[in-house]
């Protein structure tokens, strides 16, 4: 029994649920259309570039948390799941990356989603996954609200490394015989912390890194 990590954007998922979540809360008119759709889409290009200063994103990304009530919220993400996210999951997850996942599961290893998109969007995304340990950026909440701001150390680049080592202390899992399967560069450290690294649909920059080390790469989508 290993422990199998799972990117979930553009790895398991064939498109971005923090950039499908953004779409939504434009076309709801939750947010103003223009302005967030083009800072949505700058942030995007930042991420794919390597670029992304990743608190700079989460005050974006998290402030429309900080602007509803948790009840509003949570009726939005459900309308979220049943449209958007949920297509991404019946429609984008392909015959190979459900296999992948079942393959291990039938192995007896311990499943993990990890990813940089904060938990509000992704539990319910992994939940339907039947993926029951998630790592995610955690939004900060005070009485039972969202305040817009982070709560601990942001799930992206060497933050997956720390919040990663903080759950093997806390789990008991070890990283003896771990995968880790992602498509971006911007998973590198945790990448090269696995005893099997695994680019998934790499981008640019992972595929020459994969091809440097040889390193498996798999085509799921």
């Amino acid at each position: 029994m290993s422990l199998a990590i799972f990117d979930l954007d553009n790895t398991l998922l064939d498109g971005d649920s923090d950039y499908e979540w953004g779409h939504f809360l434009v076309d709801r008119k939750i947010v103003d259309g223009a302005t967030y759709r083009a800072e949505n889409e700058r942030y995007y290009s930042e991420y794919k570039a390597g670029t992304l200063d990743i608190y700079d994103f989460l005050k974006f990304s998290l402030h429309p948390l900080a602007t509803h009530p948790r009840v509003q919220l949570e009726q939005w993400r459900e309308e979220f799941m049943q449209t958007r996210a949920l297509a991404m999951i019946t429609d984008v997850i392909t015959d190979a990356a459900r296999e992948l996942v079942q393959k291990h599961r039938e192995a007896g290893d311990t499943l993990l989603i990890i990813t940089a998109t904060n938990r509000f969007v992704t539990e319910p995304i992994a939940r339907e996954l039947g993926v029951e340990s998630l790592l995610a950026t955690d939004p900060e909440m005070r009485d039972g609200e969202f305040t817009g701001g982070v709560s601990g150390i942001p799930c992206f680049r060497e933050g997956k490394v720390e919040r990663l080592q903080a759950w093997l202390e806390q789990s008991g899992e070890t990283l003896q015989g771990s995968t880790f399967y992602s498509d971006s560069h911007n998973d590198l450290p945790l990448l090269n912390l696995v005893d099997r690294p695994v680019a998934v649909n790499p981008d640019e920059e992972l595929a020459r890194v994969a091809a440097d080390h040889d390193w498996p790469v798999l085509f799921l989508h």
